[in-house]
């Protein structure tokens, strides 16, 4: 059966240089630290790609990130996986659960993620599975 639950997440995007390349290559690259409050109490680390396109508003990004804490008072971790795209200010976005990345009181987790950003703060919706 799917749970749904929501919550917000404070983040910290830093850019990194990549060796050999300045850290305001193509693409760039930035490490990504995040806090999960709610039903999701979760710490996660990842790294992001990204790169600008000609036209302002368009944009595109990948990103994998290790989630580690508690879903609904089950304890362990899983990665996200990111794909999103902005095309001239419309954003489409992908963030799924690596399959088979759950571990510990998590494993076997499935799901999708969705993330809205609303006066600057940050929130995500999580629909997911587990066996």
């Amino acid at each position: 059966m799917t749970q749904h639950i929501s919550g917000s997440f404070d983040v910290k995007i830093t850019p990194q240089a990549t060796p050999g390349k300045s850290a305001d290559a193509v693409p760039g690259r930035m490490s990504i630290d995040k806090q999960f409050h709610g039903e999701l109490d979760a710490h996660s680390l990842g790294e992001m790609l990204a790169a600008m396109g000609n036209v302002k508003g368009s944009a595109g990004y990948v990103a994998i990130e290790q989630v580690t804490g508690t879903l609904q008072g089950r304890s362990g971790s899983f990665v996200l996986q990111h794909s999103g795209t902005m095309t001239r200010g419309t954003p489409q976005l992908t963030v799924s659960v690596v399959p088979d990345s759950g571990a510990g009181e998590l494993t076997g987790l499935e799901g999708r993620m969705k993330i809205d950003i609303v006066d600057g703060k940050h929130f995500y919706e999580f629909d997911y599975t587990l066996p």
